[in-house]
């Protein structure tokens, strides 16, 4: 199918007892809308049917392409994968689980229409989140203003919708460690943001349990700032000069009092210390050591077991004309190889 005007690409992750409330909906959704649409269904390695339940939807309205992992890869590599494949003037990301509306989606493309190449979807409030979850992803957001390259939207996900020129720019990063929310500000281009409301989860629950958070917050700070490891610099830097204070500080104190019994708590205190500093920066080291170890071994994102796509039943509507577009690409941009 050519002349596709819109994409939607939908990581999968154990979400087969959702799939088809989530098809009815993003099918009443696009219909309407006129446009000739693809949905692109990454099954990111699912252990339960999930690759049954999107082979048993329809393709009404819009074609249905199916990419199934050979294993478990991530969000990261299935939005990345989503992507690469698809054929859309237009592209957006939504996930399976009905947190995110599809009845935004119109709203989204009659922004790109007017010119807009990026829209963005800010959830309007935290309170489907525990507090603990609300507070660190706020801590999170307070941190990335501070010190990444780039500034991160705060509470904006990768629900969104970006042009083809947008999607071919972001085709050229193909780094290893992937931090999406990152990749996305990084590229830049003109923004709008709409704000909608979380539903409450009506299959599964989330796949984003605290630890995994945290190892993701590691992942974009490691991404997109090298403060941490100028910070220990001044960290070592301040201790030495403490420690030389100190010193002089001893070596005074002998030469006007004399030498008293040293107190061996404190000296065991401040060993342990500085050990544990010492620790603490040869892990922040290590981390970025080991980021350089995981991209220089040029392995793929993905591994892909079987495509497949679904072509609407009926006739699909004319595709309108493709808006002019700015950028770094008017056309689909080659995939950067490995």
């Amino acid at each position: 199918m050519s002349g596709v005007d819109l994409s939607i690409v939908v990581p999968c992750y154990n979400e087969a007892a959702g799939l088809g409330a989530f098809w009815e909906r993003l099918t009443g959704a696009v219909a309407p809308l006129g446009l000739a649409w693809e949905a692109i269904f990454v099954n990111d390695g699912s252990s339960d049917a999930t690759l049954e339940a999107i082979a048993r939807l329809p393709a009404s309205t819009g074609a249905v392409q199916v990419i199934d992992f050979s294993r478990n890869f991530g969000k990261e590599a299935a939005i990345t994968a989503g992507l690469d494949h698809a054929r859309g003037a237009a592209v957006v990301i939504i996930d399976a689980d009905l947190q995110h509306p599809p009845e935004t989606i119109p709203e989204m493309v009659r922004l790109w229409r007017q010119g807009t190449e990026v829209v963005l979807c800010r959830r309007e409030s935290r309170d489907a989140d525990s507090p603990l979850r609300a507070f660190l992803s706020g801590l999170f957001y307070r941190l990335s203003a501070h010190l990444f390259e780039v500034k991160i939207p705060r509470d904006v996900g990768d629900f969104r919708l970006m042009d083809r020129a947008v999607v071919d720019a972001l085709s050229r990063l193909r780094e290893n460690q992937r931090f999406m929310k990152g990749l996305f500000a990084w590229i830049g281009f003109r923004t709008q943001t709409i704000e909608f409301a979380v539903e409450q989860r009506t299959h599964g629950r989330s796949k984003f349990h605290l630890w995994k958070l945290l190892n993701f917050a590691v992942d974009g700070i490691t991404s997109f700032t090298t403060v941490p490891l100028r910070l220990w610099f001044y960290v070592g830097m301040a201790l030495s000069l403490l420690a030389i204070a100190y010193g002089l500080t001893i070596m005074l104190g002998a030469l006007l009092f004399g030498n008293p019994v040293p107190g061996y708590p404190s000296i065991v205190a401040l060993v342990t210390f500085l050990g544990g500093l010492q620790l603490i920066g040869i892990g922040i080291l290590g981390e970025y050591v080991g980021r350089t170890y995981k991209e220089v071994k040029f392995r793929p994102l993905y591994v892909i077991r079987t495509v497949s796509v679904k072509e609407p039943s009926h006739a699909r509507p004319k595709a309108f004309p493709a808006k002019p577009r700015s950028g770094l690409a008017s056309g689909n941009a080659a995939k950067a190889k490995r």
